[in-house]
């Protein structure tokens, strides 16, 4: 079986990845230490398509397949586990 990314996820994964260096990962260590909810990552997550990604593009949602949400939680997850979790908890 082949689990290496298709040219979707791996765009997913990538768009995550950029994304997090610049927003996530510098800023991990104190919304740990002062237990703040990052609600403007949210948004931004939301900015990206992020938020609705199983919803179908003509309700207003990014249409990802299944295997795609994951590819986004897990990339997410790498970053920082609650906002992977997050990120589920509000797309399921």
């Amino acid at each position: 079986m082949d689990f290496s990314y298709n040219e979707n996820q791996q765009m997913i994964a990538d768009m995550i990845r950029k994304f997090g260096k610049n927003e996530i990962t510098p800023n991990v260590r104190e919304w740990d230490d002062s237990q703040t909810f990052p609600v403007e990552v949210f948004k931004k997550l939301g900015d990206l398509g992020l938020m609705g990604v199983l919803v179908p593009t003509e309700y207003g949602g990014s249409g990802f397949s299944y295997t795609e949400y994951v590819t986004a939680i897990e990339e997410l997850s790498i970053l920082d586990p609650s906002i992977g979790l997050s990120m589920a908890a509000h797309n399921s």
